[in-house]
């Protein structure tokens, strides 16, 4: 492993976290997704820190393949475990449906896990299109993700959950826009005007499902 630089600033793009690193980001293609990531992911390696990504597993030969073709050191990371690649039904949807205190459970892991093994930070990407598949459990993915406002602040360690654009609708898109602290668009990372905090997120879905009288 090597030697992690000790420092809290980190970077996306021109800008940097600030005090809040859980982050809804929004893109139109996987280039476009390639492109904004890739000096964030190359930024993580350079320091020594860990990455750990989620996947759809049709993507993986070409997700490793536009990093490794980038000049990130894919699968020597992978052998050393400085880099882990995990697919939507080893994670999200393991036992083919999404628990969402399972997954809660496991980003945790996941987090401690980096500390463990010696890294100063674990640079967390999701993709959240399993979202989209017919699986019990995927529509509680907005709870999720207000939910997750529970256990990040706990960490330093930034987690990006990633959506692409075309493939959500509007009503979730804002739901998402509201359960993050941080937004990216393109390149452009910003605290969210539209956060709001998962008890009151979490009160305002509650009234949501109440059943009409």
């Amino acid at each position: 492993m090597a030697a992690a630089i000790q420092t809290d600033e980190l970077h996306f793009g021109s800008s940097a976290f600030a005090k809040h690193r859980h982050a809804c980001a929004f893109f139109h293609s996987a280039d476009q997704e390639h492109r904004v990531l890739l000096p964030f992911v190359k930024e993580g390696f350079q320091r020594g820190e860990r990455a750990f990504h989620i996947i759809d597993p049709q993507d993986r030969t070409d997700y490793v393949g536009r990093f490794a073709s980038s000049g990130v050191p894919v699968l020597d990371a992978e052998q050393s475990g400085q880099f882990e690649l995990r697919d939507w039904h080893n994670a999200y949807l393991r036992d083919g449906h999404f628990d969402q205190n399972r997954m809660l459970a496991l980003i945790q892991e996941v987090l401690d896990d980096g500390k463990t093994r010696g890294y100063s930070l674990t640079r967390l990407v999701a993709h959240m299109e399993w979202a989209l598949e017919d699986r019990p459990g995927v529509n509680d993915i907005v709870e999720y993700e207000a939910r997750l406002n529970y256990v990040l602040p706990k960490y330093r360690d930034p987690v990006i959950c990633t959506y692409d654009l075309a493939k959500f609708s509007g009503s979730v898109v804002v739901d998402i826009m509201r359960t993050h602290p941080v937004i990216i668009l393109g390149d452009v990372i910003q605290e969210s005007p539209f956060y709001v905090e998962p008890d009151a997120f979490l009160e305002e879905m509650k009234t949501r499902t109440k059943p009409t009288a």
